[in-house]
């Protein structure tokens, strides 16, 4: 048994190293004093100060945190409504329509963007950041129904009808007594919808118009002059956030249990 667990934890360090050495890589590459990705010119916060200075990064940054979230808003008001919809449908209406929102999720991105693409030219829409807010508000309202929908299941119709029957509105019953029991599904859905936003180049691409970026398109863009290291500061501040939310996030829970005296078995 110690043998096979030592080679779990070897297996699980393995996946850890292939993970995050490349970040950690481009972490210390954003200190690094020398461009070349293969020499140490010395310790440095150059990058840093270079990329407040960078109007281009910046424009581009601006755009991608108004696109996620705009988009991941309008996404999760609009999923968490189709879900409420469904929920009152037959049982055989509501599989037909959850598998016609998985479709765009099994979809390949070039399909979705080529398609959105064809439909703003045909609509003659110009493009530019309008299209792109249409084009991720439409990608991301499947992963909104994929997160709220199994809240809805979860709920107890009979107190909601209850509510009704003792003189509440439905607008005050579902704010009293639906919404707080979907509310960690609908922040999970935006959270995912941001995600996906921000991680989104393909269909941006297609239906971006000239002069406008967000940071995935500008980067690629910069590919094919050579990343500059300004890329590697700003990928490494995007990353700290993350990770002290992801700390700041966990550490409620984690100290609740321990001040409840721990997880009881």
């Amino acid at each position: 048994m110690k043998k096979y667990k030592g080679i779990k934890y070897f297996y699980s360090i393995l996946i850890l190293v292939f993970l995050y050495a490349p970040i950690v890589t481009l972490m210390v590459l954003s200190f690094n004093q020398s461009k070349s990705r293969s020499h140490w010119g010395g310790f440095t916060f150059e990058w840093y100060t270079t990329l407040l200075e960078s109007s281009a990064l910046m424009n581009a940054f601006k755009n991608t945190m108004i696109i996620a979230l705009l988009s991941a808003f309008i996404a999760t008001i609009f999923g968490t409504l189709a879900c409420l919809g469904m929920n009152f449908m037959r049982k055989r209406s509501r599989a037909m329509i959850m598998g016609m929102t998985n479709i765009p999720m099994l979809n390949a991105d070039i399909v979705t963007g080529i398609s959105l693409m064809l439909l703003f030219i045909a609509c003659r829409a110009t493009m530019g950041g309008a299209t792109v807010l249409l084009a991720h508000i439409t990608f991301n309202i499947p992963y909104v129904i994929l997160s709220v929908m199994p809240r809805f299941r979860q709920i107890n119709r009979s107190i909601y009808e209850a509510a009704l029957d003792l003189g509440a509105t439905p607008v005050y019953a579902f704010r009293k007594v639906v919404f707080p029991d979907i509310l960690p599904g609908i922040i999970s859905g935006f959270t995912m919808a941001v995600t996906m936003s921000l991680d989104d180049f393909i269909i941006t691409h297609f239906t971006k118009g000239p002069g406008f970026d967000t940071l995935s398109t500008k980067i690629y863009s910069e590919v094919k002059k050579g990343i500059k290291p300004e890329i590697y500061a700003l990928s490494t501040i995007m990353f700290t956030v993350v990770l002290l939310l992801l700390v700041l996030v966990n550490a409620k829970p984690w100290a609740s249990r321990h001040k409840n005296g721990g997880v009881r078995r």
